[in-house]
């Protein structure tokens, strides 16, 4: 029985959504991965808002691989966070693999302020 690739990134998907939810006190940082750009948003699944969102194609003056452009795109959102008073969040990686670039997003995050 053989899953694209995509099918199998659904399935582990819904199975960390099953688990985690963003309310309004504690949001959800969601990652999404494509071949060229990565996006991260600050979720309230309460109310099915987007709070705060920030991507890689903002940052086109940015030199660097694109393990470091996540880097900087896991800094721009908690900074955009801590303006609007949000500190700790719920990581979800959205299916993929915690390494590379989601690793890395989720490390700027961190050292930006965001706790989770």
């Amino acid at each position: 029985m053989s899953q694209t690739k995509l099918t199998r990134r659904n399935r582990i998907r819904m199975r960390i959504r099953k688990k985690i939810e963003g309310a309004a006190e504690q949001p959800r940082l969601s990652v999404f991965r494509s071949n060229k750009e990565i996006y991260a948003q600050i979720i309230d699944d309460a109310s099915g808002h987007t709070i705060i969102s920030a991507s890689s194609r903002a940052m086109k003056d940015f030199k660097g691989n694109k393990v470091a452009q996540a880097k900087e795109v896991g800094k721009a959102i908690s900074a955009a966070a801590a303006e609007k008073g949000i500190k700790k969040v719920v990581f979800d990686r959205g299916g993929y693999l915690y390494h590379g670039r989601v690793k890395s997003l989720a490390e700027g995050a961190r050292e930006g302020g965001l706790d989770f």
